[in-house]
């Protein structure tokens, strides 16, 4: 795939106007207010893994409206003093999966938290196991327009909220410090690493790549690759419903989560990537942290020649370090 966006040097200049709509702090504040009505942890249960060198726990915790949301919860064996934690979020159409896929933050020496997605895990990998009682909200079958046409009915809106709680449950469990904890994702779980970001103030670290929901009217004009592009099917089935769509996403773009981001921040992106466009992590890289006190510490890594698998293992090397000098596992 050739480069299609904007060129590097405008890139790093490019910091769009925001689109917030009327409330939007306000509708996040009442969401989240109504989610810490209930106790966060709902069960905690050690998990069979066939694994020595590492300690799984299968969690549930409680999510958007108090509803039950499943983790994988894992430490290295044989270290009972309270570690730094990663709660990482998976990609889009993922689930949790099994316990013993994603090792590396555990490896690390971290504790780490893996939220399953909420109605998804149907596409790729493993399998999830937590439904959304909300699925059948107006729009279509993929997570990106269900429920489309309100922000109060769009499945992001839990999903957010889900990977906000998320935090909360880590902090809640054994052997954790509850002043050490980052934010993780790539794609949908980059913009859920960026919403949290945002939503959560005393966050610790958000490791951002190729985020989803960031940039989105610009995104839906430049590709017609999913996710973006099932809005933009919705739309062209739909029409008229244009201005209700947009309404609803502004909502969820994470250039305004990161605006009102505290945390020190790690970015990666791929110049060539058509799942999420460049120019979408750029705005919200440029524009990360701007309404804080003091402009948080952020770097950003691009990959000129990659598309939206970026810098792949060459960059999760480069989160390992960056983490490590912010909030080091030995500590």
């Amino acid at each position: 795939m050739p480069a299609f966006d904007l060129p590097l040097a405008d890139l790093e200049r490019y910091r769009p106007d925001p689109e917030e709509p009327p409330g939007f702090e306000e509708f996040w504040r009442a969401t989240l207010k109504e989610a810490a009505q209930h106790e966060v942890l709902a069960s905690v249960r050690p998990a069979v893994t066939g694994l020595r060198l590492v300690e799984t726990w299968d969690v549930t915790f409680r999510g958007f409206a108090g509803e039950p949301i499943r983790a994988w919860f894992s430490r290295p064996a044989g270290m009972p003093e309270p570690l730094p934690a990663v709660v990482e979020f998976a990609g889009y159409g993922r689930g949790r999966g099994l316990p013993h896929e994603r090792l590396t933050w555990v490896n690390a020496g971290y504790a780490h938290l893996l939220m399953d997605n909420r109605g998804q895990g149907d596409q790729y990998g493993c399998g999830g196991d937590t439904p959304d009682p909300h699925a059948s909200a107006p729009g279509g079958p993929g997570p990106a327009v269900r429920g489309l046409l309100s922000p109060h009915d769009h499945h992001y809106r839990r999903l957010i909220t889900d990977a906000v709680r998320a935090v909360a449950a880590v902090r809640a469990l054994p052997g954790v410090d509850p002043a050490r904890v980052a934010a993780v994702g790539n794609s949908q779980g980059g913009g859920l690493a960026l919403a949290v970001a945002g939503l959560v103030p005393d966050l610790a670290a958000a490791l951002v790549t190729a985020p989803f929901l960031c940039g989105i009217r610009r995104a839906l004009d430049l590709t017609d690759a999913a996710p973006y592009g099932e809005i933009s099917a919705y739309l062209s089935v739909h029409r008229g419903a244009e201005r209700a769509a947009y309404d609803t996403l502004a909502h969820l773009e994470g250039i305004s989560f990161a605006r009102r981001a505290h945390a020190p921040a790690h970015f990666g992106v791929g110049l060539r990537d058509t799942v999420c466009p460049p120019s979408g992590a750029y705005a919200a890289f440029n524009r990360y942290g701007e309404l804080a006190a003091a402009e948080p510490r952020k770097e950003i890594h691009a990959y000129p020649f990659n598309g939206h698998e970026g810098g792949d293992a060459v960059h999760v090397r480069r989160q390992l370090d960056w983490l490590e000098r912010l909030m080091g596992a030995a500590r």
